[in-house]
């Protein structure tokens, strides 16, 4: 059966105009009846919202005994090498399987992810082969993994249907272990980490799950809300913009909620997967000019020689911060830029609220110290000045 093309999709009208959107679906948590899909079977590379099978099981594992919260697990060198987003932790360091738990979900981490995989399963092959089968359990017919992370593999894949069975299996099948969807932050290695899914904070009842983004496959999100003891599960992908993503999802989900239940409505499981190869969202010439997944205004604090220097920056000015009052400190966002031969990491202080990165930067410069603020629209690639 022939694949729907994303690029071919419709535009989907919202409050601030049109945007593309790729496959979706919102459905009845308790019911699995299909309140509203689009193209709900078509395939699309999942990025991160892979990690939530990854999480499904770490926790199967959890259930059963086999691993637990406090135990630790350590990074190989495959591990410790992954791109980012991640830890960057340094070598010889473990973390709890709680604090795994609550990285894959807040930062995304895809070091993380890869460590999770290999000490569940021995080797990142074998954890996505599980993943795979497990995918067939939950009926996921139109999944296949080959990495835990979401990192790009041209034969990982999924549905909007699927993810939605996977968020509803989540919920079902480990309720002692969801509440880490919707935990605010955690501090590993004295950084803290915070939560990145923003329809949390746009959406009233909104209580996880997991973002993803990657060039090919654009901003994805598979969500859940409840409202007046009713729970949707909702999924949007294939968007060029993160806003837009999280704009749509809660369009889709309002409508859903005035919805009549009952009478002739699919359930999810009665969706048909369509294909087997998704299609291109983003090429790399239309991604790397894109704006990064932060509107907040950012505060540029410097050009550092190692990771581990522009972490320090990092943390350094979440210091001056939170001295200064402000109980909301940004997000950590290493750039890694290179000139000819030479490699840099430049800290930038990202999504910040209004003023504090003018405060923030003040603050450096009454002390003689660099520091530049930078505009949502100033953070795109490529980053070739960012040199101080």
């Amino acid at each position: 059966m022939a694949v729907p093309a994303l690029a071919q999709l419709s535009p989907l009208p919202t409050p601030t105009g049109p945007l593309v959107a790729g496959p979706s679906i919102v459905v009845d948590a308790q019911t699995g009846e299909v309140l509203h899909q689009r193209d709900a079977g078509a395939p699309f590379y999942p990025a991160s919202i892979t990690k939530l099978m990854t999480l499904y099981l770490l926790f199967e594992d959890l259930k059963a005994g086999r691993i637990g919260l406090q135990d630790k697990i350590g990074f190989s060198d495959y591990a410790y090498n992954q791109q980012p987003s991640k830890l960057v932790l340094p070598r010889g360091y473990q973390i709890t399987v709680e604090q795994a738990i609550l990285a894959l979900i807040l930062r995304s981490a895809n070091d993380v992810a890869v460590a999770v995989g290999e000490r569940l399963s021995g080797s990142e092959t074998a954890f996505a082969e599980r993943m795979t089968s497990t995918a067939r359990r939950l009926s996921m017919t139109g999944s296949f993994f080959k990495n835990p992370s979401g990192w790009k593999d041209p034969e990982q894949m999924t549905t909007a249907r699927d993810m939605a069975l996977l968020a509803i299996a989540l919920i079902r099948d480990f309720p002692q272990y969801y509440p880490y969807f919707n935990a605010h932050d955690v501090i590993i290695n004295n950084v803290r980490i915070g939560h990145s899914v923003k329809f949390l904070d746009k959406y009233p009842g909104a209580d996880g799950l997991k973002t993803g983004f990657l060039c090919s496959s654009g901003f994805n999100l598979v969500a859940s809300a409840t409202r007046d003891g009713r729970r949707l599960v909702g999924v949007v992908a294939g968007f060029r913009r993160a806003d837009l993503r999280d704009e749509a999802a809660v369009r889709l989900f309002d409508e859903a909620l005035r919805a009549r239940t009952g009478g002739a409505r699919p359930k999810v499981w009665q969706i048909d997967n369509t294909g087997s190869r998704p299609a291109t969202v983003l090429s790399d010439s239309d991604c790397v000019p894109a704006r990064y997944d932060y509107p907040g205004d950012g505060a540029w604090v410097g050009t550092f020689a190692s990771v581990a220097a522009a972490r320090q920056a990092h943390q350094a000015a979440q210091a001056k911060l939170a001295i200064a009052g402000r109980t909301w400190l940004g997000r950590e966002w290493i750039v890694d830029v290179a000139m000819g031969k030479q490699r840099k990491f430049a800290t930038i202080i990202a999504d910040l609220e209004p003023g504090a990165a003018g405060q923030l930067c003040a603050l450096y410069q009454s002390a003689k110290q660099f520091c530049q603020v930078m505009q949502p629209q100033q953070l795109v690639r490529p980053f070739q000045n960012l040199w101080r």
